[in-house]
């Protein structure tokens, strides 16, 4: 645990997959809006280098809680740390996710479990353990990281678009279960952003690396608008006019001219 200098901040705000990313902007968002936190990612390392900034920089006290949230059994054992600590969450950022990218049947098995146990099964271990407080308390935010392609299925991120439709319908479900309740339920929708993850993506596939610029969008600007959603308690929150247009364009479209369009265009990705 590292702590920052005592003062009266607004809560604790814990986000999962803090070390890069969507995940290491929103812990300076919410550092520099006056709330403490909870890092929560495999690398011991990078955390404890994260919270040494985020203390320096905003006086805030942090806490680094290493988890692989993929493990069966990893939220159940945060959630009895942070208890004994009488850590409540405020907030609650679930951002820990992998992608793969490539032809169904060229990922192996367990690549594809392992998309499922971190962006399904993980995300859903932390709503069941930490959501039950907030509603007893009567407070609460929520903001679970979907994905543009939460919205459409996607050929060449098949499994990856399938678990973020997941986290959307989830989230959407979740905030018509909690209304009225003092907790607000958020997902976060970001396109293609410039995040390691996704590079990692375009140094392995040059047809990806080839997207124009304005197609991807900064990781700052993606975590300011969600930070902002989250608070808000928006339901849906797409970053970026493109991102938005797209997404209605979509929904106006018969979802088998939706398919003949993605597939086209996702074939050319593999």
């Amino acid at each position: 645990m590292a702590l920052g200098n005592k003062k009266q901040n607004k809560g604790v705000v814990l986000i999962t997959g803090a070390s890069s990313g969507i995940g290491e902007a929103l812990t300076a968002c919410f550092a520099k809006g006056g709330y403490d936190l909870v890092l929560v990612a495999r690398s011991v390392d990078k955390l404890n280098a994260l919270a040494a900034n985020l203390i320096a920089d905003h006086k805030v006290k942090v806490w680094v809680e290493p988890a692989d949230l993929s493990q069966p059994g990893a939220a159940k054992g945060l959630a009895e740390r942070l208890a004994a600590k009488k850590i409540a969450i405020e907030i609650l950022v679930n951002n820990a996710g992998v992608l793969e990218q490539g032809a169904f049947a060229d990922i192996p098995a367990q690549r594809h479990q392992e998309l499922i146990d971190l962006n399904i099964s993980g995300l859903t271990s932390m709503l069941a353990y930490f959501v039950p407080a907030m509603r007893e308390r009567g407070s609460g935010r929520i903001l679970n990281v979907a994905s543009i392609a939460a919205f459409q299925p996607v050929p060449g991120l098949a499994t990856y678009a399938a678990t973020k439709a997941y986290v959307l319908s989830l989230t959407e479900s979740l905030s018509e279960e909690l209304k009225g309740s003092g907790v607000t339920v958020t997902a976060l929708c970001p396109g293609i952003t410039a995040t390691n993850m996704v590079s990692s993506v375009q140094d392995a596939n040059s047809r990806i690396a080839k997207l124009p610029g304005f197609l991807i969008g900064k990781v700052d600007e993606v975590a300011k608008e969600a930070y902002e959603a989250c608070l808000s308690g928006d339901v849906i929150k797409v970053p970026g006019v493109i991102n938005w247009a797209t997404i209605v364009a979509g929904r106006a479209t018969p979802k088998w001219l939706l398919r003949r369009i993605t597939g086209v265009l996702g074939r050319q990705t593999i």
